[in-house]
């Protein structure tokens, strides 16, 4: 990839990107406040600004270097996790499962609002590719981070709606995996299983979810 074709796809991508990890962190701590756990919002991190939920190593290091390591064959980052803590939850087993849920859920709904966008802009007569690939973008990052964050593994939040979901017994055998969670991940990525059992599969189905959801916008 030259560098004038890089430097537009990170511009591209920039928004997309800061708004689906932002928004995602945020809702986990406007969800955790919700059923009892104030942490977040005690620490400054209930908050849409990007810089705070930004972590400088797994959100701008680690997925550069990893793009120009694989010729953007592989690309994978994490943001600063917003703290909660669960035994402060009105019923903590069950609230769980809807704090964790809360990221992926805005994930998918701004996927939904990028894709209007899309159709607005093409219906408004906008021929400018930068908008509307802006658009796709931000569909694709949210897909992506909605069916990723859903990988029922902790600290995932997948894991974490699992043991959540789990009787007592099983909830306490899958959490203690947590420790090494985010080293399993990392492996199920590197050697493909992640992407080629998880990933591609239920971001299609969410793709046919997208597309029954704005059909009725093609027609304008």
């Amino acid at each position: 990839m030259d560098p004038t074709e890089l430097i537009q796809t990170v511009l591209i991508y920039a928004l997309p990107v800061l708004f689906a990890i932002t928004v995602h962190e945020a809702a986990h701590g406007y969800a955790a406040r919700h059923f009892g756990d104030n942490t977040a919002w005690m620490q400054g991190r209930l908050t849409l600004n990007p810089l705070q939920h930004i972590d400088p190593m797994g959100t701008i290091l680690m997925p550069l270097l990893l793009y120009f390591a694989t010729s953007g064959a592989l690309l994978f980052g994490y943001a600063k996790p917003v703290p909660v803590n669960f035994s402060r939850l009105r019923n903590p087993k069950r609230d769980m499962i809807w704090v964790a849920l809360a990221g992926p859920g805005v994930n998918l709904l701004q996927a939904v609002a990028w894709g209007v966008l899309f159709y607005v802009l093409n219906a408004a007569g906008m021929t400018e590719r930068f908008f509307l690939e802006m658009c796709r973008a931000g569909m694709l990052t949210n897909v992506v981070m909605f069916v990723f964050n859903l990988f029922p593994l902790p600290p995932m939040d997948g894991g974490r709606i699992l043991v959540g979901l789990l009787p007592w017994r099983q909830a306490m055998m899958v959490s203690r995996i947590e420790p090494w969670g985010f080293f399993i991940v990392m492996g199920l990525i590197i050697t493909g299983v992640l992407n080629n059992f998880w990933m591609r599969p239920l971001m299609g189905l969410t793709f046919n979810l997208l597309e029954l959801i704005l059909r009725p916008l093609s027609l304008l």
